[in-house]
């Protein structure tokens, strides 16, 4: 295909070709991989500014994306490229060859850097989804971090910087400056920028921004960073998110309500930390969504409202391809046993022939889990109903996962994502949560407390 760039594709082409380190932030859809690829072909062949390129991305994405992008753009058929994932031999056979770009996982970059025996040759480096290198205290972060000063360009791409809060953002910009703007440690980081917020004792377990902080961040990142959002520059289809409420029956709020208390009582009288707030809700959503692992690993049942009501959205679509978002093993057992029932055709999109099917409208139902197939799949052409099952507290892992059909792309006019929700539950806590963009640590904490203000 012939590459005709948005005015918005080519300013970021040109904001990448003229910073050499540079941070884009572009919403799902906005076409970031060609965008950047763009720009690396320049740098190659037309500058001559670099000489070799190494991408770093989720493991789909690597194996996938990427390739698949240079094969499709006239522009980039010139690109050599090598993919080094799979075994080590595999990796190490990808790494000798000689490529203008060689496309690794995320998983695989500490081995690339500590154990390979690869000198580190490239003076390129595309970090994408630069919120992968949020935690400083990581192995990928510390490994890149030892080859950082041989890197002559850096480019990170993501839609989200910052999903749990702007504390994540000194590694991922530290990966990019080296700590110019940020700072060189989390400490100073944190002693500039935050005061401490929920803590027990000496033990700080969360932070919270000092007044003004979040403008004081921005403008220092300012300068290397552009953001721009999907709605601003495409002509996205409607989005229409429901909540389809469920009910459980007097025996079945009974037997939730007990579970309920057993984990939260404990705590009426205690102070409820990070910790063990995102236990408490972990064990609330599973109930919420019908089924909880005991301590002994078993799993006890306690409703299958959501199994019926899936059951009602899949009848519903009249043979439209529908995505269920799953998060837990035992509702995927449940679900699959359901749809076994149902004589429905499924699969997990968990690998390159279910994601083809799926694409090619082969697929009555397609299961997927945010946190292996939320980033960088275009599964657009396979339909436009998403249900979520389960829903999750990670901001990041869901936009990404409605992005995969609410995006550019998308033939139908309307993208339909409904969430099942179980009334008088953690459920609304999480949408409410979704809703507001909000998820901090404060509200996970608070979702706990008022669970034990209902006691």
């Amino acid at each position: 295909m012939i590459y005709k760039p948005h005015d918005y594709q080519q300013f970021a082409i040109d904001y990448i070709l003229s910073h050499p380190v540079a941070a884009l932030i572009l919403d799902m859809g906005l076409g970031k991989t060609s965008i950047t690829l763009t720009a690396i072909e320049k740098l190659l062949y037309d500058n001559f500014e670099v000489n070799k390129v190494l991408v770093v991305a989720p493991l789909r994405v690597a194996r996938n994306t990427w390739s698949d992008e240079i094969k499709k753009w006239e522009h980039l058929k010139g690109l050599r490229y090598s993919t080094v994932v799979g075994t080590a031999a595999e990796r190490m056979k990808a790494l000798k060859t000689d490529a203008d770009i060689y496309i690794i996982n995320r998983e695989n970059l500490q081995w690339l850097v500590e154990k390979s025996g690869v000198e580190f040759f490239w003076d390129m480096v595309v970090l994408d989804e630069l919120s992968s290198f949020k935690n400083w205290q990581s192995k990928r972060f510390r490994s890149f971090m030892k080859v950082r000063p041989k890197v002559k360009r850096v480019v990170g791409l993501t839609g989200t910087p910052s999903p749990n809060g702007m504390m994540d953002l000194f590694a991922e910009f530290k990966c990019l400056d080296m700590g110019e703007r940020l700072g060189r440690f989390i400490s100073q980081y944190r002693v500039d920028y935050f005061v401490p917020d929920q803590m027990n004792g000496q033990i700080v377990y969360s932070y919270k921004l000092r007044p003004g902080s979040a403008e004081r961040i921005q403008n220092k990142i300012s300068d290397i960073t552009i953001s721009m959002k999907a709605m601003d520059h495409l002509k996205m289809p409607e989005l229409i998110s429901n909540r389809y409420y469920v009910a459980m029956d007097a025996d079945e709020s009974s037997a939730y309500e007990s579970l309920k208390s057993d984990l939260v009582l404990p705590y009426v009288n205690g102070e409820i930390t990070a910790a063990n707030a995102a236990t408490l809700t972990g064990k609330l959503v599973q109930m919420a969504n019908g089924a909880v692992y005991a301590d002994n690993g078993e799993e006890v049942l306690i409703h299958n409202k959501k199994l019926d009501a899936l059951e009602d959205l899949i009848e519903a679509a009249n043979g439209r391809p529908v995505m269920v978002a799953y998060w837990y093993k035992h509702d995927l057992v449940r679900i699959e046993k359901r749809l076994n029932e149902m004589k429905i055709y499924y699969e997990k999109l968990d690998s390159d022939a279910s994601i083809k099917k799926w694409n090619n409208g082969d697929l009555p139902v397609a299961l997927i889990h945010p946190a292996s197939a939320g980033h960088g799949l275009n599964l657009q052409s396979g339909g436009n109903i998403l249900i979520w099952f389960g829903l999750t507290w990670s901001l990041e892992l869901y936009q990404q996962t409605v992005a995969r059909l609410w995006r550019q792309g998308q033939s139908a006019e309307t993208v339909i994502v409904q969430h099942i929700c179980t009334a008088d539950t953690i459920d609304d806590d999480i949408m409410d949560a979704l809703e507001a963009k909000d998820f901090s640590q404060n509200r996970l904490i608070a979702a706990v407390k008022a669970e034990v203000c209902h006691e």
